[in-house]
């Protein structure tokens, strides 16, 4: 094949099936010449307007519900950035040529996401077969069977649409008692020891990506203090309670163990016989203030970061082993250590402050590491606030987040 540049715009409009391009806010981007055709409608009639004021619901019809089943699995994969295959739906479609007249249609949609280069959805895929005159045919041999069909499918796709709603009540009902169930477990932010910590938690969008993370701040003898956060596999209830079972685990061991490396030991020895623990990934530090030194120890989990007062930022991956249960057998897990000074903080945070689909983790740290050293002469509370607005999508992540602020 030869060097040539093709024409991807051609390509689009040259699309045998209908194909259209949706902005996140829902307005046509684009749509291709067979889209057009097929929907009766003219490019100005449709580029740069609002989905359903192109296509609204029929008014005259109660029981119309194809651009309602439109919106929701839009909004699904704006959520989740995960391709969506709608069942059959019928749809009443106003006539362009005979505005109040409205054609009845069958149409099988499927969208898709299109990532920016920050792993964000910039554009949804909107592709639609047309099956109207599938189902509507009348007539001739088969016209009873057609018939049939015809009920059939309509039957089916309306049992599809009235069990994803109770799929999605029955996961909005268990996101609401798995949230109840993470806030009833993490501490709650105050105080520890003379420091007053900001601490931040952020749950996903997504239906049932809640409640893996969590965080724990623990008085030590000394003036010391110990912060770590952690992040169970898996979502929901399951994981909102190995969470609290693991969370309290370190809390307890952090308060007689010699250091963070041996807290992770312990607990990583209790995760062998929890459900459910395996593969979690957490860090831990230890802060005193008496020698102004930090000792860490992580067990998979993302570096927390050290930002000084002249604006350089230090990660802590010194000592970084696999996750909790990975390994057979139990071997001694690495501690490091730094000093500090006056005025630096510490951050500690969970892979959805940082990491994007289809994106290096090193750009989420660079990214952390910016908006630190932008901010670097706040107190911990807005400066909590900058980093989550700064590195957060607008329309919530896909995954819950925990960050720990501490002014040491």
């Amino acid at each position: 094949m030869k060097d040539d540049r093709i024409d991807y715009a051609a390509v689009f409009q040259g699309l045998p099936g209908m194909v259209a391009l949706i902005t996140p806010d829902l307005v046509f981007a684009d749509a291709n010449e067979e889209f057009l055709r097929m929907s009766g409608r003219t490019r100005e009639q449709v580029v740069g307007r609002y989905l359903f004021d192109v296509f609204p619901d029929n008014p005259n019809n109660p029981g119309a519900t194809g651009m309602r089943n439109l919106e929701a699995s839009l909004e699904r994969v704006l959520a989740t950035g995960e391709r969506d295959a709608m069942a059959l739906q019928p749809y009443d479609v106003q006539s362009s040529e005979r505005p109040g007249e409205w054609e009845e249609r069958y149409w099988s949609p499927v969208n898709a996401p299109v990532f920016g280069p920050d792993g964000r959805v910039v554009l949804l895929v909107h592709r639609v077969e047309e099956v109207t005159e599938l189902i509507k045919a009348r007539g001739g041999p088969d016209g009873d069977r057609t018939r049939v069909l015809e009920a059939e499918l309509y039957t089916r796709a309306r049992e599809l649409q009235e069990v994803n709603e109770r799929l999605r009540q029955a996961h909005a009902r268990e996101r609401e008692v798995a949230l109840a169930l993470q806030q009833a477990m993490l501490p709650v932010p105050g105080p520890v020891g003379r420091h007053r910590p900001a601490v931040r938690y952020r749950p996903a969008v997504g239906s049932l990506n809640v409640c893996g993370d969590w965080y724990d701040l623990v008085d030590l003898p000394g003036d010391c203090v110990g912060v770590a956060v952690g992040d169970v596999v898996g979502h929901g209830l399951r994981a909102a309670g190995v969470m609290g079972l693991l969370r309290s685990a370190l809390s307890a061991a952090s308060r007689v163990a010699h250091g963070p490396a041996q807290a992770l030991e312990v607990v990583d020895l209790y995760a062998r016989s929890v459900d459910g623990a395996e593969n979690t990934t957490v860090v831990t530090t230890r802060i005193d203030w008496e020698t102004h030194t930090i000792t860490y120890s992580s067990a998979g989990h993302p570096p927390p970061a050290l930002l000084h007062t002249d604006g350089a930022v230090e990660f802590l991956d010194q000592a970084t082993d696999p996750p909790l249960g990975a390994r057979p057998d139990s071997v001694p897990r690495p501690q490091g250590a730094t000093f500090f000074a006056a005025g630096d903080a510490l951050v500690l945070y969970t892979d959805g402050l940082i990491e994007r689909r289809r994106e290096d983790i090193d750009v989420g740290l660079d990214r952390l590491a910016d908006s630190l050293v932008r901010h670097r002469g706040i107190d911990p509370e807005p400066l909590a606030d900058a980093v989550l607005l700064e590195l957060l999508p607008p329309d919530g992540a896909t995954d819950d987040t925990a960050l720990v602020i501490v002014r040491l």
